[in-house]
């Protein structure tokens, strides 16, 4: 057997925080390491595996598309990409689709296309409004649009052309937009900066101010979207419509890719204004189609929203058990644990070796974004392991941290 962790070592550059983990399969809510032993997903590829590892109808469309035609450029019209850029048009409030390759790129390109819209209608404005502790990607703009510094600092100075504000002040957002402004940013909940939902008439408010100065409001839906907040969109449970929003992550379910899509009026790129060479190639749109097909027409979002009650519903039985949990927030099936100290390492450590994979969203706090086919029997199983955990183990985590 290869010692896989030295292999990474030796040949690949440290830019990840792994778990002394080897994940060699999938299959549905578990995953396998290099010496057989299974585990229960609750990181779900960070909020990519929309539908579990290997779902058949993502490998099916997989595998008759690699069967087919793989890439050709943008030059030429494919139809699997056409056929997605229908389907999400069909089922959101947007008009116009552009396909890439992950949310950076997709956040990036919204950007791009914000500032082009500036420049035709808002006497050249370029400014962005952002949200502190937001996250947008990791392109060098991108950072720059993030609200935070332990991102930004390492590779200052910045790109101009944003502004981050505090996040759930709508006040903030007004006290910022200037004549440079063009758009304003947003996550409907920080998924990066530790699941933080927004008062009820945050966003609303953000819509009505952007349409009041004739901005446009963008969402930042590569987290929430696509069924993760129990509707495929976050922006519809807010009641609002965005002028663009961009969508990655759970799109795919496991398949590398991206999109921004705009209403009417904010979609000004022309042709040469933007591009991507793999961006909307057939096998990924392929993949991409499949599984939203599936999520719309069985309800995975309705899935998300009741397992997701559940879930909420046993994480807040385990707070008033441990009262170092300060909070449990969420919405369907994003979902953070609060701790009181820096303790979220040692209890993912521990639930991993009893066979549970959780992410830790910051030092003291777990996040929870399985699979959308989660069901409550596989909720009350990763809740009983950390109840475990936190049981017979906590004490003696939480005192060696002190």
């Amino acid at each position: 057997m290869s010692n896989w962790p030295e292999l990474e070592k030796r040949y690949f550059m440290p830019t990840a925080r792994r778990l002394p983990l080897t994940l060699v399969r999938g299959q549905g809510m578990r995953v396998w390491d290099d010496r057989g032993r299974a585990y229960l997903d609750f990181v779900g590829g960070w909020a990519v595996n929309s539908l579990g590892h290997c779902h058949p109808v993502v490998v099916e469309a997989l595998v008759e598309q690699a069967r087919t035609l793989i890439h050709v450029s943008n030059q030429f019209y494919t139809v699997p990409q056409l056929l997605l850029a229908e389907l999400l048009v069909q089922n959101s409030c947007l008009d116009k689709v552009f396909l890439c390759n992950s949310g950076a790129e997709a956040t990036e390109g919204a950007v791009k296309l914000a500032r082009r819209y500036g420049k035709l209608y808002l006497d050249g404005a370029y400014q962005v409004i952002t949200a502190l502790d937001s996250f947008h990607g990791r392109t060098l703009a991108m950072v720059a649009a993030s609200g935070q510094r332990k991102f930004q600092e390492p590779y200052t100075p910045l790109p101009d052309g944003f502004a981050n504000v505090e996040y759930n002040s709508a006040g903030a957002i007004k006290a910022a937009t200037s004549s440079l402004t063009c758009a304003v940013m947003l996550e409907p909940i920080q998924g990066e900066g530790g699941v933080n939902i927004p008062d009820e008439h945050y966003l609303r408010e953000v819509a009505a101010w952007c349409q009041e100065k004739g901005i446009l409001l963008i969402l930042d839906e590569i987290q929430t979207g696509v069924g993760r907040t129990g509707t495929l969109f976050a922006y519809e449970q807010a009641g609002i419509e965005p002028d663009i929003m961009t969508l990655a992550k759970g799109l795919g379910s496991g398949v590398a890719i991206g999109a921004i899509l705009a209403k009417e009026r904010a979609s000004v790129f022309a042709p040469g204004d933007h591009g991507s060479t793999f961006g909307g190639n057939p096998l990924a749109s392929a993949g991409a189609y499949a599984a939203l097909k599936f999520i719309i027409e069985n309800n995975v979002p309705g899935n998300a929203r009741d397992v997701g009650q559940h879930l909420l519903a046993r994480l807040e039985s385990l707070r008033s058990r441990f009262d170092f949990i300060v909070e449990v927030r969420g919405r369907g099936l994003l979902v953070a644990v609060q701790f009181d100290s820096d303790i979220a390492d040692r209890i993912v450590m521990a639930c991993l070796e009893s066979g549970l994979l959780l992410n830790r969203v910051k030092p003291d706090a777990l996040r929870f974004m399985p699979p959308l086919i989660v069901n409550q029997k596989e909720v009350d199983e990763a809740v009983d392991i950390l109840e475990r955990v936190l049981g017979e183990a906590g004490k003696s985590i939480i005192r060696s941290g002190e």
